[in-house]
């Protein structure tokens, strides 16, 4: 899940795991991008006209539905998979852009798409049988639609939310290892220092660097601690910048696109 709007990220906590509301940082009125409905305790934020936050639903999701339909419903699942694929080529187009020429893009081409997609919904939604994949697939994306269509409102919403799952994923692989934390008071301790080492993984920053400098500045009661920002940290301390996993990265991503414009190229000869 991914906050985007005025405020800044700050922690911020749940009542308890599925139960109740969740509040509303403080400050906070902007887009919340989520996979969805299935996340019940956010029903009545996004509901509450007053709130001030607006959902922002997760493509990969909806898209994944559809490709569960494929095996019952082939001709219909991937005429919506296709017109997806669509949809990502745009995002791979509009990756580098600013933040207002990536709106216009979607403004120009996505809206075409989400267009299509819409209307061809509606006329297998007469057909499909509601609790096949088929019609859970179209109905989830129904459901959804507003929120589905609203990161073309703002070229700084992403179509999808995979960063953050990812981002989670590793504190799910490895759940066992802390499922006792010892006392009530360690699972708050344990959160800020899983939001510490995310932030210096972002970065791409040396975990015992950045920590043992956090540590002895902590220590030494000095209250700059602007500085320990992980973006800024690093821009101080270009020598703890663990580089190669930079190259990595940007190597994977040239390989990445290189695939998806060799795939566009393709189908547009086929045209």
């Amino acid at each position: 899940m991914a906050d985007i709007g005025v405020a800044r990220i700050l922690p911020q906590h749940l009542a308890e795991e599925g139960l109740g509301q969740v509040s509303r940082p403080m400050g906070f009125d902007g887009r919340r991008e989520c996979r969805g409905r299935r996340i019940r305790c956010y029903d009545a934020r996004f509901l509450d006209v007053g709130s001030g936050v607006l959902e922002v639903a997760c493509w990969a999701h909806a898209r994944r539905n559809f490709i569960e339909a494929t095996e019952g419903y082939p001709r219909e699942a991937h005429q919506v998979l296709e017109w997806v694929r669509q949809l990502y080529d745009i995002e791979d187009r509009a990756y580098e852009r600013s933040v207002d020429a990536r709106r216009e893009l979607r403004v120009r081409e996505s809206l075409a798409v989400l267009d299509k997609i819409d209307a061809y919904l509606a006329k297998v939604a007469l057909r499909a049988l509601p609790k096949s994949k088929l019609g859970k697939a179209v109905t989830y994306a129904r459901n959804q639609w507003e929120a589905l269509c609203r990161y073309t409102q703002d070229g700084r919403l992403t179509i999808d939310n995979h960063v953050s799952e990812r981002t989670l994923r590793h504190q799910a692989i490895g759940r066992k290892n802390w499922l006792f934390l010892g006392s009530e008071a360690a699972g708050p301790r344990a959160a800020v220092l899983y939001t510490i080492l995310a932030g210096v993984k972002r970065h791409r920053i040396q975990p015992w660097a950045y920590v043992r400098d956090l540590r002895l500045r902590l220590n030494a009661d000095d209250r700059r601690l602007e500085e320990m920002l992980p973006d800024r940290w690093a821009a101080a301390h270009p020598q703890a910048l663990l580089n190669h996993r930079l190259e990595e990265f940007r190597a994977k991503t040239v390989r990445t696109r290189a695939r998806r414009a060799h795939r566009r190229t393709q189908s547009a000869r086929r045209k």
